[in-house]
């Protein structure tokens, strides 16, 4: 390397001395520029492609289906029976010759029924009503199932032509009111889950056999209910108009009723002495209503048979007087902030402070709920003495 101490002063010692201080400053440069990263040019963003605009038809376009059309295809046929009249739509055990199973089989519209059908199976199909041939030929029926399908109408005359039929089931349907012209040996009509908000007078005049009635969620106000609505009805053991829009008692129940279940509602009063005269009831379910101690006159249920009592899902304030035979006793989630064991006890408690032997005049219950209200532990010992065969008391 050249030496930057010069010998002697001149114009080669200044050019000497300029590259001396020259040649570092070039070499720093040069180390700082290696350690750089070299920049890549930026890429160009590509042109988005125009959207392809889709013909237009020159015909004018179908309006859309009010109602869905997507239903699935009926199904294939079936093998051949070793009945000769069984619709291939369906399925005839030979085991049980009288039955016919067309029950989930995508159908539209009732098959042809052999007349030696007794028992039909035509639930969860697509069948939209029932026109007066519906049954021609098997009027000897005596149960059909028509549970989940589309049923809106049903022909005033295609159940009176089937006198034998006992058992009819039209749950999950699309009906606005009952069925006229019921079969007189009807004992058991189930019409649950439908649209009805009428019932046509005289309906069940001549149902004095019918033992079931089940018209639990549907559309029934109080309005649909006449003092003659179930006039008729001699036999009748279960009614159920759960799941209504009923603010009142319906008038006139049958006297010869067994169950009866008025859940669900929007009731609000009972008249004073309604559910005298009833020597058979012995359930009621009226929970989920708007019940309070106002519209519970006194010793509405002090019934000589009631067995079983939900009052749960109410305003009341105050534990109802009951009978000596009830057994169980529903008053969970209601507003009763104490309870007395000597005013709800359906006999003198002092009769039982001396623990007599006799049991026929202890009072039944055995089930008692409270919780859901204001009432806090431990059970009132009072309580425990009038009911004393108690298996569980929920507080």
């Amino acid at each position: 390397m050249t030496s930057c101490i010069p010998p002697h002063r001149g114009v080669t010692w200044i050019m000497r001395s300029s590259l001396c201080w020259l040649l570092p400053l070039l070499l720093i440069l040069a180390s700082e520029a290696q350690g750089q990263p070299t920049r890549r040019p930026r890429p160009r963003p590509r042109p988005q492609p125009r959207p392809r605009l889709r013909p237009t038809p020159s015909f004018p376009q179908p309006d859309e289906p009010s109602e869905p059309t997507d239903l699935p295809p009926p199904l294939p046929p079936g093998p051949p029976s070793i009945f000769p009249d069984c619709p291939r739509e369906c399925y005839c055990p030979p085991d049980f010759p009288s039955a016919l199973y067309c029950d989930s089989r995508n159908l539209r519209k009732v098959p042809l029924i052999p007349s030696r059908i007794h028992y039909l199976y035509l639930q969860n199909n697509f069948i939209t009503e029932l026109p007066v041939e519906s049954f021609k030929n098997a009027t000897g029926l005596r149960w059909i199932n028509l549970d989940n399908n589309r049923i809106r109408k049903v022909d005033q005359k295609v159940l009176e032509k089937l006198p034998s039929l006992v058992f009819l089931y039209m749950e999950k349907n699309h009906l606005e009111e009952v069925p006229s012209a019921l079969p007189q040996n009807l004992e058991q009509l189930r019409l649950s889950q439908n649209h009805i908000s009428r019932i046509p007078p005289g309906v069940f005049s001549k149902l004095e056999k019918l033992l079931l009635l089940d018209l639990q969620h549907n559309r029934l106000s109080d309005g649909v209910f006449k003092p003659d609505t179930f006039q008729g009805l001699k036999s009748l053991m279960q009614l159920n108009l759960a799941h209504n829009i009923l603010r009142k008692m319906p008038p006139k129940i049958p006297v010869a009723i067994h169950q009866l279940y008025l859940d669900s509602n929007k009731i609000e009063t009972i008249p004073s002495g309604y559910f005298k005269g009833f020597p058979n009831l012995a359930f009621i379910r009226l929970n989920y209503n708007k019940l309070s101690d106002r519209g519970l006159p006194k010793n509405s249920f002090n019934i000589s048979n009631l067995l079983v009592l939900h009052l749960s899902h109410n305003k009341i304030s105050n534990v109802p007087a009951i009978n000596n035979k009830l057994e169980h006793l529903y008053l969970n989630n209601n507003s009763i902030e104490k309870i007395n064991g000597t005013q709800i006890c359906p006999n003198n408690l002092v009769a039982f402070h001396d623990f007599s032997s006799d049991l026929e005049n202890v009072p039944h219950l055995r089930y008692l709920r409270l919780d859901g209200n204001y009432l806090k532990p431990p059970i009132p010992l009072d309580l425990m003495m009038c009911f004393r065969l108690l298996q569980s008391v929920v507080i």
